[in-house]
């Protein structure tokens, strides 16, 4: 659960529009220091014509993807912070 709206829309969004491509979790626990992805996407189908009506969220969710959407423009601290998600998610995936 999200203590902000846009967060809460952003969320929600995402989910919408991947979950007919694959599976969406959203705030999605990460072990460690716990920390929560936003969105993480795995495909599960790939529909050309609605992959391509998505842009470039149709070409993100190509792969298992980690989405973070920030309303404000992202600081150094913000990227690392996804950065440190991404590695731990994915050494949990290569486990």
């Amino acid at each position: 659960m999200t203590k902000f709206p846009h967060d809460q829309f952003a969320k929600e969004y995402l989910q919408e529009l991947l979950s007919p491509l694959g599976e969406v979790e959203t705030s999605k626990d990460v072990t460690a220091e716990v920390r929560e992805i936003d969105v993480w996407f795995q495909p599960t189908s790939f529909e050309g014509e609605y992959v391509q009506s998505l842009g470039l969220l149709g070409k993100m969710a190509a792969t298992v993807a980690v989405i973070e959407p920030f309303r404000n423009p992202v600081n150094t601290e913000g990227i690392f912070s996804c950065v440190v998600k991404l590695l731990n998610s994915r050494a949990k995936l290569g486990r």
